[in-house]
């Protein structure tokens, strides 16, 4: 894994949580990894309130937190905004991700 570099936000994740309007609403995007999935891990983002043992990570008055529990998942990783034909989301390019599954949101150590 590659240990000490924090997550990455990009500024077109920052701008889609002000488009959502998260910090208005008293909320930041979490960012925390799970034991399932078909890969063996799977993400859970979702808006949340920040922990006071969180990883605060900031930009354009928005905010994006990792658990220190999934914060050594989530080293290097970049935390991205697609819009793609089949639907917009957050995206997480993990570069301690062996393999992943379709769908983007499992992956394997």
């Amino acid at each position: 894994m590659h240990l000490n570099l924090p997550p990455k936000v990009t500024d077109r994740a920052f701008e889609r949580l002000k488009e959502i309007g998260a910090a208005s609403q008293g909320k930041a995007l979490r960012i925390a990894v799970e034991g399932g999935g078909c890969s063996g891990f799977q993400y859970d983002i979702r808006l949340d309130e920040v922990a006071e043992d969180d990883l605060v990570l900031q930009g354009a008055g928005e905010t994006v937190v990792v658990d220190p529990v999934s914060l050594p998942f989530l080293q290097s990783a970049v935390i991205d905004f697609s819009e793609e034909l089949i639907g917009a989301r957050f995206t997480i390019d993990n570069p301690n991700a062996s393999s992943s599954c379709g769908c983007g949101t499992s992956f394997a150590m």
